[in-house]
Parts: structure tokens; C-alpha cells; sequence
């Protein structure tokens, strides 16, 4: 087993989890439209708009883009453009721009405390231009468990949908996979659709068939350009506050935020009462920046030296993420290189996917074991990782010189999840690591999905329809066996973990990079993502989700920054209810 393993088993792992998930980095070129996206550096010292965006990601590209169309709109994006350099996010260079550690790179890892890797986007369009590209809705449940109406939901999806979204190209692997899934019973087949449906479907891309990827960036090309401006590289360290005597809260006017070369600019609201400041910095970003301006927890901010503005405990509460745990595939025919195109919706709460192809070289390797040292040095907190956990990820590293061999992976993803945790601060610097834990499947219910849905997986690897796809001398025991040697992540291992699919679920959880929660709707935001007890403060984008939408977050993400441009821009100018 140790010979497979080294030279076999783990590469292929790498490459499709790699290949599945952040594949693919090839754009449109789209960089001589945007005459109104330049660098922090040309930024004068003082700014005035009638509305600042905190974040040019997923969210705030569609939410700035919209507001455009009836305000003058400032758009604060820590990271770079996607379109300035395409030999660096060319599909050929994808590997290399993920496991980019460097101060300008579009992906700024982490580990949480479960001791499990993740990343998130610093770039321009977010996430939207690191994911595997999956495009599907949330449930029509969803949607109205959210408060949000569902014509102007619908609308807001489609405006998206004209830009971004197409329908994939099957090929063999996902078509076995998708005959595989109604084989083990998750029906009926729904076809090709954006709609969140139960049993299996196609769902929809952000490639398109020139294998060119569209993002949340590309919403831009709804803006006004007249109205908006973007600065890159722009990382805001503040958020100001003035007291509102006549409302008796305090009230956002501005924000101070620093450039490449470290100069600081002051952007500020015009005289207007009804301009705002919206945070649409991520699930991490927006919580932690809200903490660093005087908004959370009081004792924790006052023991980082921070000036209290608004004792709210919620802030940073709440935070989940949807455990990933999966099955590698090897295979002994030539497989596509394919991401997350065909997806079972199984009514026990679990999302089925798959990717397949990729040959990983040695350069990722080293890479990726620089990532992991990278991101233990850059925490100031004691490792929760033991040096035997470090030692095993380094070794299998090792073994990734020159592999050629190709397989797949099969997935399941949880609904929700129920299982939550919270963010704090390690430093007040906003471009730092906060620390963050998600307790995966610490709510039984979540670990009991998990279980079913690695049943569903085993199922459709068993089927016939994927049959062509699987060694013969090969069961399934052992590919669970192989997975329990890999050093997925960085948690305790255990024993009875190869005969007990509840305790593989929690040794073998992964990230699938769907995170959000921090500053929830209902608790940190009000129904119209008002901060609760702040005028002019508003947080659009995934940290006020109490839960996933659907498969994939994207789709939803992108369409809550145009509906609640709209409803904003309808209140602002026809006094109509948001």
C-alpha cells in the first residue's frame, strides 16, 4: 500500500481536489473596459461618495455595479485585478497562482483552529476567480426563509446569469458520475438547470465553452462608468464613527485606508442622509473589520487596545463551514480534466459532486509544502498541530516529484451546516489572519448527514454505470483505507476510522471553501442588512448567511449584491420599502 500511496494515490488526490475546486484560472480580457479600476496609489488623499464599498468581491462587484446606476460609488478592493496578468491565471499557471503565498497573490491561505487548510480571496471578483465555477440557486425555501421576494430574487439571478453563467460540456467522467447518482437513487434527473432541485442535475458554470472563466469582476460591465471608481490594492483599517444625537447611536461617516506603498487615504460619505457605508469584505473580511473599527465583543476588542464603539457580542459568532469529505478514484482509463458539473441533491441533506484529470509536478509540491509552513509561521498563537502531523504532511509531499497518473475524486458536501463557531482577533492589522474555528461536526445531526452521504458516494462507485471508471482489484475498503494515510488535514488520527464512516467523516473533513456567518442576518444585521444599532452601515455578502445556499454559494452571493443594490437605490430615490 505504501508504494501505491507514494507514487500513485497522492498526487492524483492533489491534482483533482486542486483541478475540481480552484481550476481554471483563465478570464476574458476585460482590463481596457475598465477605465474606472486603478491602483490605490493614484488615489487622492481625500475622497467623497455617496456610497463606499468595502470589498470588490462576489457581492460588492454586483452590489456597486448596480448603485452606480443612480450614485456615485467607491469600490475599496484589498487585492489585484484578474485581468492585468493573464499568463499568471492562465490554466496552464493555475496551481502555481493557488499555492501563491506571496503579498500580491489572489489567494491568502489560513488554518483554522480544527486544523483544517482553507483560503480566502484577495482579488478583485473574490472568489468567484479562485472556485471550481459550479453556478446553481438557492431553494425557493431558502429564498423565503431569508425574507428576500422572490420576483425580485428571480430577476437578480437572471441579471447575473447574463453575464456569468453557462451551460457546462459532459463528458464521460461526469456522465458516469451523473448515471451513477440515479443508480444509488438519487432521483429523478432533472436535466440541465440553475434551480435547486432534489435528485441529480447539471448544473450551471462561470466557464464558458472556450474554457475562458467569468466573474463577479465582469459584473462591473453593468456599471456607469461616469459614477464609479475601484481602486485596487486599497486595504481599509478603519471605519470612522461620529455620534448621531437625534437617532442617540453612533453613525458611519468614512473610512481610512492605505495604499501598496503604505500611504493612507481618507474616503468619506458626501453631505447626504442617506449615503452609507456597505462592508461586502466576505465572511472573514467583514467581520473582522467591523472588530477592528470598535464594533464586537467589548472585552475582546479592549483587550487589543481597541476603542469600544458598539459592545455587540454577535459580531464573529456563528461562523460555519460545510465539511467536505471525499473519495479518490483511481482510474484505468484516460479521464477529462472536469470540474463540479453534475450534482445530486439527496433529500437526507447532502450534495454529491465530483471532478476528475490533472497531473501535479514537483513545483507543487514544494509549494504546497511551503503553504503549510507559511501559514503555521505566520499565526502568533501556539500550534494546535502536533509536530507528527506536521512531519506526515511533509513526507507525503515528498513523494509528489514528477507524477503523471490521472484519477478522480467523488464528494459530499452537508447541508447547513448546524455546526458553528466563531472568529476572533489575533491582531488589529486587517491584512492578517484572524482566528477562526468552525467545530465540524460538532452538531450530531451534521455528522449523521455526513455518514449518509459517504453511504450515497460508496453507492455510486459501486454502480455499474462507473464501473469502466474502477480497478477491479481495488474495493472500496481499501480506497478508504489510501484516504486515511493521505495527510488531508492536520487533525488526530484514529484507528477504527477505516471501519467507522462516523469517525472518517471527522478525521478526513476537508474544506470546500462555502464558509460564511460572522455578522448574521437577524443578529448582527437587521432584514435589510442594516447594522443593528449603527446608522449608515450596512454588511452585504456571505458573513450574514445562517446557512450555505444550495450547492454552491456563488450564484446567491452575487445576486444579493444586485438585489440589495436595487431595493437600496428604490428606497433612495422613490422612498419605497426596502
Amino acid at each position: 500500500m505504501g508504494l501505491i500511496l507514494k507514487q500513485f494515490i497522492w498526487p492524483i488526490l492533489v491534482g483533482c481536489i486542486t483541478c475540481m475546486f480552484l481550476h481554471g484560472l483563465s478570464y476574458s480580457d476585460n482590463g481596457e473596459k475598465y477605465t474606472f479600476v486603478r491602483e490605490a496609489t493614484s488615489a487622492p488623499a481625500t475622497l467623497y461618495y455617496d456610497y463606499i464599498v468595502i470589498g470588490g468581491g462576489t457581492s460588492g462587484c454586483p452590489l456597486a455595479a448596480t448603485l452606480s446606476q443612480g450614485a456615485r460609488v467607491l469600490v475599496l478592493e484589498r487585492g489585484g485585478s484578474p485581468y492585468t496578468n493573464p499568463e499568471k491565471i492562465d490554466i496552464s499557471n493555475f496551481v502555481n497562482a493557488l499555492a501563491d503565498i506571496s503579498p500580491t497573490s489572489f489567494s491568502q491561505q489560513f488554518i483554522s483552529r480544527d486544523g483544517v487548510l482553507n483560503a480566502r480571496a484577495r482579488v478583485l471578483g473574490g472568489g468567484s476567480v479562485l472556485n471550481a465555477g459550479f453556478y446553481s440557486r438557492a431553494s425557493s425555501i431558502y429564498i423565503r426563509e431569508s425574507g428576500w421576494n422572490e420576483s425580485l430574487a428571480e430577476e437578480s439571478y437572471e441579471w447575473v446569469e447574463k453575464k456569468v453563467a453557462f451551460e457546462p460540456q459532459m463528458l464521460q467522467w461526469q456522465s458516469a458520475v451523473r448515471d451513477g447518482l440515479l443508480e444509488a437513487g438519487v432521483s429523478p434527473y432533472n436535466g440541465f438547470t440553475y434551480d435547486h432541485l432534489y435528485g441529480t442535475k447539471i448544473g450551471g458554470t462561470i466557464f464558458d465553452k472556450e474554457g475562458n472563466r467569468h466573474t463577479a469582476a465582469d459584473l462591473l460591465e453593468y456599471a456607469d462608468p461616469r459614477r464609479i471608481s475601484v481602486y485596487l490594492h486599497a486595504t481599509v483599517h478603519k471605519i470612522l464613527f461620529k455620534y448621531n444625537t437625534e437617532k442617540r447611536r453612533p453613525q458611519a461617516y468614512g473610512v481610512i485606508f492605505k495604499d501598496a506603498l503604505g500611504v493612507m487615504h481618507g474616503a468619506y460619505l458626501s453631505a447626504n442622509g442617506k449615503n452609507e457605508i456597505i462592508l461586502s469584505a466576505g465572511a472573514i473580511g467583514s467581520p473582522q473589520l467591523l472588530m477592528v473599527s470598535g464594533i464586537g465583543p467589548g472585552n475582546h476588542l479592549e483587550a487589543h487596545g481597541i476603542k469600544v464603539v458598539l459592545d455587540q457580542p454577535l459580531v464573529g459568532q456563528g461562523m460555519a463551514d460545510n465539511p467536505m469529505n471525499i473519495l479518490l478514484v483511481p482510474s484505468p482509463l484516460p479521464v477529462e480534466v472536469s470540474l463540479v458539473q453534475t450534482v445530486g441533491i439527496t433529500k437526507s441533506g447532502n450534495f454529491i459532486e465530483a471532478g476528475s484529470g490533472l497531473s501535479v509536478g514537483h513545483s507543487w509540491s514544494e509549494r504546497l509544502q511551503g503553504i503549510f509552513e507559511f501559514v503555521s509561521n505566520q499565526s502568533v498563537q501556539p500550534s494546535t498541530v502536533s509536530p507528527k502531523a506536521k512531519e506526515s504532511v511533509a513526507d507525503a509531499i515528498r513523494y509528489l516529484a514528477n507524477p503523471t497518473l490521472k484519477g478522480g475524486i467523488i464528494v459530499e458536501k452537508i447541508l447547513g451546516p448546524r455546526s458553528s463557531g466563531h472568529l476572533e482577533l489575533i491582531t488589529t492589522n486587517p491584512n492578517d489572519n484572524p482566528s477562526v474555528t468552525f467545530n465540524y461536526f460538532q452538531d450530531p445531526e451534521d455528522l449523521r448527514r455526513c455518514v449518509e452521504g459517504m453511504k450515497t458516494v460508496i453507492d455510486v462507485i459501486n454502480s455499474k454505470a462507473f464501473s469502466k471508471f474502477r480497478y477491479r482489484n481495488m474495493p472500496v475498503q481499501v480506497l478508504i483505507d489510501l484516504m486515511l494515510h493521505l495527510p488531508l488535514n492536520l487533525r488526530p488520527k484514529h484507528l477504527d476510522a477505516a471501519f467507522s464512516l462516523q469517525q472518517y467523516c471527522i478525521d478526513t473533513v476537508l474544506t470546500i471553501w462555502h464558509y460564511h456567518g460572522g455578522c448574521q442576518l437577524g443578529k448582527v444585521v437587521d432584514h435589510n442588512y442594516k447594522v443593528i444599532g449603527v446608522e449608515a452601515l450596512r454588511v452585504i455578502d456571505g458573513s450574514t448567511f445562517l446557512a450555505s445556499p444550495g450547492t454552491n454559494p456563488q450564484a446567491t452571493v452575487m445576486m444579493l449584491g444586485r438585489y440589495m443594490g436595487e431595493k437600496i437605490l428604490n428606497k433612495r430615490f422613490f422612498r419605497g420599502r426596502e
